[in-house]
Formats: C-alpha cells, sequence, structure tokens
C-alpha cells in the first residue's frame, strides 16, 4: 500500500494533516480494497467508494452539535462514528486521504448555482478539489450532495462524461471561471462555477462558520440529507423525500415526521443517537406539523 506523504509542495498546499490520517480505519469504511497508487484509475475507485459509503447530511447543526474541520474531528465523525457530512467535511477529508496516497492535490471553492444563470455571481463558499495525474487537472467533488459527479472530470473546456447513466458538463465561461453542469429530464442544469485560485484550509474553515451558523443559511434552517448513488438518488428536504432517477422527473414523497429515524437508518444509513433522533423528530414537527401523509421508502 502506497503511504507516501507528498513533501515536494507548498506548505499551504500541502497542509492536509495527511500524517495523522489513520489511512487504514478510511478504507475500511468506505469498503475499499483496491489499489491505493496515486493514478487515475484508483481515484476513480476511490471516489465511487466514497460516495456510496459516506452520505450528505447536516444533521450535527440540526441537533445543535458543531461542525469542525480538524483532522480528530472529522475521522472522529466520518469514519469512526460511521456519519456523513457537508462539502467542507467530505471534500477536507478526502483531499486528506489522497493527499496521504501521494496524489498531488490541491483545494477549490466555487460559487453555488443550483440552476441559475452562469452569470449569477454569487458568494464563494463550496468546497471542491483539483488533482494533478501526469500533467492532466481533474476535478474532483464528493461533497455536493445527491447532484455531484461520481468520478473525476477532466479540467476541459465542452467536456461531457457519464458516470453511470449521470451525465455532466464542463465549460470554460466568457469570464475565465470552470461552469460544472448536470443532465437533468428537462436539460442542462447549472451546479456551480469555480476558477483555479487554490483555497486552502482556513478558507474552509471561514465557509464552515458562516453555513453552519448563519440563520439565513439553508444548513441552518432545514433537516437535509442526500445520497449520490449510481442507479438511484435520494435528497430528504425536512419532511419531502425525493427520489431521482436517469432522465426522469424526480419521484417526491412526504414523510410524518415520526418516520424521521427509520428513514434515515434505512435509507441514508444514518444511525443517531436516541437523544439526537428525537431532537430530529421534534424539528420536523415544529417545521412541518404533526400530520404529514405519505409513507416513507426503504431503500
Amino acid at each position: 500500500m502506497n503511504t507516501t506523504t507528498r513533501t515536494d509542495l507548498p506548505v499551504q498546499e500541502r497542509h492536509w494533516e495527511s500524517a495523522l490520517l489513520d489511512l487504514e480505519a478510511y478504507l475500511a469504511r468506505i469498503g475499499y480494497h483496491g489499489s491505493t497508487a496515486p493514478n487515475l484509475e484508483a481515484l476513480r475507485a476511490l471516489q465511487r467508494a466514497h460516495l456510496d459509503a459516506i452520505v450528505f447530511e447536516n444533521l450535527d447543526i440540526v441537533t445543535g452539535g458543531e461542525i469542525r474541520l480538524d483532522l480528530a474531528s472529522l475521522q472522529d465523525k466520518l469514519v469512526y462514528r460511521r456519519r456523513g457530512g457537508y462539502c467542507h467535511e467530505q471534500n477536507t477529508l478526502f483531499a486528506t486521504v489522497l493527499d496521504r496516497l501521494g496524489f498531488d492535490v490541491t483545494g477549490r471553492s466555487a460559487r453555488m448555482l443550483m440552476g441559475d444563470d452562469e452569470r449569477e455571481l454569487t458568494a464563494v463558499g463550496h468546497t471542491c478539489l483539483n488533482v494533478r495525474i501526469d500533467g492532466t487537472d481533474w476535478h474532483v467533488d464528493v461533497g455536493v450532495g445527491n447532484t455531484g459527479p461520481r468520478e473525476p472530470m477532466p479540467l476541459q473546456d465542452g467536456v461531457e462524461v457519464s458516470h453511470d447513466r449521470w451525465l455532466y458538463r464542463l465549460d470554460r465561461t466568457d469570464a475565465g471561471r470552470w461552469l460544472l453542469r448536470y443532465r437533468r429530464h428537462d436539460g442542462w442544469f447549472n451546479l456551480y462555477q469555480f476558477s483555479e485560485e487554490p483555497y486552502f484550509r482556513a478558507d474552509y474553515e471561514q465557509h464552515n462558520y458562516f453555513v453552519a451558523t448563519h440563520p439565513e443559511s439553508p444548513f441552518v434552517r432545514r433537516i437535509v440529507a442526500q445520497r449520490n448513488g449510481g442507479d438511484i438518488r435520494y435528497a430528504l428536504t425536512d419532511c419531502e423525500l425525493k427520489v431521482f432517477r436517469p432522465g426522469e422527473l424526480p419521484e417526491k414523497r412526504s414523510i410524518q415526521p415520526a418516520m424521521m429515524p427509520g428513514l434515515l437508518l434505512d435509507v441514508f444509513g444514518l444511525n443517531l443517537p436516541q437523544e439526537a433522533m428525537g431532537l430530529l423528530v421534534e424539528r420536523a414537527q415544529a417545521t412541518c406539523g404533526a400530520e404529514v401523509g405519505g409513507d416513507a421508502l426503504g431503500a
């Protein structure tokens, strides 16, 4: 197993704390038994395994917890306690793993669009990654919920790729930024735009503090859990569950607040302590009301 830590990069770019990583525990967490050589084949396999095992969620914010990006906190939550997380957590952990394995990985940050026009100037705040292999740059993201790419994308203007049956496209905008698009049933959907400027842990700490604490942040206002699957994807927002299949209209189901614990376990693999589950049910009742129709969906 390759466990090289890169030392030929500037300190700012290699400050992922990778020497402290419990690599064996992480690989066991994502069920990965393949090659860890720093090449494209291994990167693809690691990204898919990570997405299959670790879901996107904000439940600690909803239940009064704190989101921290130091490696000890990330390992405790996402690896040892088998929880999920959002972009700042997931991509920081994944970058640490890649750095430990000898990949040339640099932080990036994107402006989320989620369907808005590419000229929309939104705030920078989404953590993503750039990985350079044999002189080629690859865009990598394991933290964009149920809509993100499942494999690395070459940083090339106009490139279209298929990950299972999900289609993605990268375009260079007139302003010189990269635009990531996702093919839905109704056409290309703008996910986010980003530049090639490097970002670091200190930047992500600030972004994380805003989304975890600001009263207008969607992660403060809503219960969120999402799974990025190869054939089927799920998105829970408060008491609405959406089910996505490639090229089809999403299926929407309402759930009753009391169904929240079973749904989180069965669909998203999240088994929170009883007290935290109780707080989520209370939050759902306050947000959605106690009487919501529909049934939870088993995975």
